[in-house]
């Protein structure tokens, strides 16, 4: 099989693929990013065919590796891109156990994260791609790394995932070289992947201090409303994947991060609307 290292903020992967395309696609949108200084991996992706006879007739890509959901359908080969992201952060989800996994995006400025969780709609990967190309940091969009000890946002800047009306409204303020190929169709919607800006590549082993916890919520007359530490804490552990795993560790961690951090649900029609809102915020911080 061929294969690519690949080094994303802490984690390192191994990529192994049937197919040349899925990994040259990777080789090009990841070629900022370092490779593993050795050959030593956390977490090695495979790319196959589910049968032998899938790797040339209507080829299809099954995704497997260290961790993998049994029941999962394949790919078609024209988004074999889409499964090796999709490979990592499984890989992410079932295994990383450094850090407290918090299904969100998060980005800095000032030394400071702002974390951004919601469900799958809420327009929190838009809103950290949009804040990257206005002046923050970009730190992931598809997990936060809340370190277990010092309680610090650690990066994990992959390839942002943009689906659907986030594309044209991401392709009018990034470079099209930025840009991988539009995957039409996938079980996620039209899926087109974003290389984050160079600042987040070349500084995504800093971590930030958590600052400002956000709920969003798009499609809502713009508004700020209170969260109660409860609620927040119990939507937390439902958006974390390893929380349970970490035991008493990440009981620690999630508590400390809520007690310590200011929270608020927001709801925004347009980028700028949230931006307003978000920057009124963050300027009355301590």
């Amino acid at each position: 099989m061929h294969q690519i290292l690949l080094k994303i903020g802490p984690a390192a992967f191994r990529i192994a693929s049937a197919w040349r395309q899925p990994l040259d696609q990777l080789a090009t949108l990841y070629r900022s990013y370092p490779a593993p200084s050795d050959q030593n991996v956390d977490f090695t992706v495979r790319l196959e065919p589910e049968k032998p006879w899938r790797h040339y007739i209507r080829p299809s890509v099954h995704i497997s590796g260290d961790f993998w959901l049994p029941d999962a359908a394949p790919l078609p080969l024209e988004q074999g891109l889409l499964a090796a992201e999709m490979g990592m952060n499984l890989q992410m989800a079932l295994g990383w156990r450094r850090h407290l996994l918090l299904h969100a995006s998060s980005v800095e400025k000032d030394g400071k994260a702002l974390i951004m969780t919601g469900l799958s709609g809420s327009g929190k990967s838009t809103l950290s791609a949009m804040l990257a190309e206005r002046g923050w940091r970009f730190m992931g969009d598809e997990f936060a790394l809340l370190c277990l000890k010092s309680g610090k946002i650690f990066p994990f800047p992959r390839l942002i995932s943009l689906k659907n009306e986030a594309i044209g409204a991401m392709r009018s303020v990034a470079a099209e070289a930025r840009f991988g190929p539009e995957m039409k169709a996938t079980p996620k919607g039209d899926i087109r992947h974003l290389v984050p800006p160079e600042a987040a590549i070349a500084r995504m082993h800093e971590p930030a201090k958590p600052a400002l916890l956000l709920f969003p919520r798009f499609g809502h007359a713009p508004e700020l409303r209170d969260m109660g530490l409860s609620e927040v804490f119990v939507r937390l552990t439902q958006a974390s994947t390893n929380y349970v795993a970490l035991g008493e560790a990440g009981f620690h961690a999630l508590t400390r991060f809520v007690d310590q951090v200011p929270v608020k649900a927001i709801d925004y029609q347009t980028v700028d609307q949230a931006e307003e809102l978000i920057e009124n915020l963050w300027s009355r911080l301590p």
